[in-house]
């Protein structure tokens, strides 16, 4: 998968893939417009809506209804660094939902690609090129 990051102006940063682009910008604090999520706060959505597709996918392969359900994320940050140090994944589960299914829907929702990598991180590989001027 190849994505291209284009600057279109401020602090905004765009990323284009496939047939989508995700835009992002910075608070005002940070010299950002707030047009558009913050690269890392996409990075904490991406946790939350993976364990969402795995939660929902276990419940429609059992025919079991979502309506009322909710997942919500939280975070833990050491005060010191600012970092994060636990992303905790509350699956609020419906009235209905069964009871023989609540190990099995937080065992689904452990299986997010998303979680995966961050318990197994890619290296990061960061090089320079140079485009050349093509004289017209």
């Amino acid at each position: 998968m190849e994505i291209d990051v284009n600057f279109p102006g401020g602090v905004r940063v765009d990323a284009h893939f496939g047939a989508f682009t995700v835009h992002t910008d910075q608070t005002t604090r940070d010299g950002g417009e707030e047009s558009a999520p913050s690269p890392f706060d996409l990075f904490l959505a991406a946790t939350a809506t993976c364990a969402g597709y795995y939660v929902q996918r276990f419940c429609r392969q059992r025919g079991i209804d979502t309506a009322g359900m909710h997942l919500v994320q939280r975070l833990d940050v050491d005060p010191a660094s600012g970092h994060v140090t636990k992303i905790r994944v509350e699956i609020q589960l419906s009235a209905g939902f069964p009871d023989k299914y609540k190990m099995a829907v937080i065992r689904a929702a452990e299986q997010c690609t998303v979680k995966k990598h961050l318990e197994h991180p890619p290296a990061f590989e960061i090089v320079t090129s140079q485009l050349e001027l093509v004289a017209t």
